[in-house]
């Protein structure tokens, strides 16, 4: 059955019989705006866009990987604000020949991803269109605490890391190149971990500034760099290369560095911290907040793309 034959709200009953809700859902879908709660009174808010082409391919990807790497683009972004995620919605543009268990399966994976976290899929829009996108905006909570911004890193700050990077990028290397091996790797692309908690904790421990690494470590430090007026330098030293990583990166003829420091997709949090704040294990220390500008590795500019142009790539 594609969603032309059972049209727009016959598939919108069938997605959003998938879907289940959390406390924050007041009203779900069903009138014509959802209603979340808003404990702090203020809402920390986020949009993100997927293009079939340009974001994904659905010979690289289930639905529902799709799902899951759509909504933890989104949430990833709350996260990194210091706020708890309580909402998405999802507006989806699709070919009419599309066949409805990919959309039901996208639904699966949106819903299973913003579980992780407590939130919920409240509500969104269906249209018909040439080309696959699935625009996701994200809700949050920063449950009285002030946000988390780019703006505050100062010199002398720690810069810390929480999640992995290099591994989504060293999967879309793979596939690019015709394989589906290391197994590791190209699961890390379809479908990131990102480690939610971490935001929410920073914010408790001080931190300073923070983002979201979608596009790349150096890239989006560089974001940090220039909103702060400071300069960062990272130690290559303090980035382990897996064995898997290694290995894929030996025989694809790639500097693993260049997975690690301006790849995107992984979705960790990367923060800067006042010296004397005692960081937990899952944030773990990567470079160091200096006068200056601009981010450097080992005091030496990195020479290379330092991360992902919207504008510039495609897969």
């Amino acid at each position: 059955m594609t969603v032309a034959g059972v049209g727009e709200f016959g598939l919108i009953d069938r997605v959003t019989a998938r879907f289940t809700y959390g406390e924050s859902c007041l009203l779900g879908p069903g009138d014509d705006a959802a209603v979340v709660a808003a404990p702090d009174r203020r809402v920390v808010a986020s949009t993100d866009v997927l293009v079939e082409g340009r974001h994904f391919r659905r010979d690289w990807s289930t639905a529902r990987d799709v799902g899951h790497r759509a909504a933890a683009a989104n949430l990833a972004d709350i996260a990194a604000m210091g706020a708890t995620p309580t909402a998405l919605l999802v507006a989806l543009c699709m070919p009419t020949d599309l066949d409805t268990s990919w959309a039901e399966e996208l639904a699966d994976g949106l819903g299973a991803e913003a579980a992780l976290v407590g939130a919920s899929v409240v509500g969104g829009d269906m249209s018909a269109s040439p080309t696959l996108t699935i625009a996701v905006t994200a809700l949050g909570d920063l449950a009285d605490r002030p946000p988390v911004v780019r703006s505050g890193a100062r010199p002398g700050d720690v810069v810390a890391l929480a999640g992995r990077t290099g591994w989504a990028a060293a999967g879309y290397t793979v596939l690019s190149r015709g394989f589906r091996t290391p197994r590791l790797l190209v699961e890390a692309f379809r479908r990131p971990e990102v480690p939610y908690p971490a935001g929410p904790e920073a914010a408790a421990l001080g931190a300073t500034a923070m983002i979201d690494v979608s596009d790349g470590l150096l890239a989006d430090l560089g974001h940090v760099a220039k909103a702060s007026g400071v300069g960062v330098d990272l130690r290559r030293d303090a980035f382990e290369v897996p064995r898997q990583m290694r290995d894929a990166a030996q025989a694809l003829g790639v500097d693993p560095y260049s997975w690690i420091l301006a790849g995107g997709d992984d979705h960790a949090l990367a923060a800067t911290f006042p010296p004397a704040v005692a960081l937990p294990e899952r944030w773990r220390p990567i470079g160091r907040v200096a006068e200056g500008a601009g981010v450097t590795v080992d005091g030496v500019a990195y020479a290379g793309p330092a991360g992902w142009d919207h504008f510039r790539r495609s897969e």
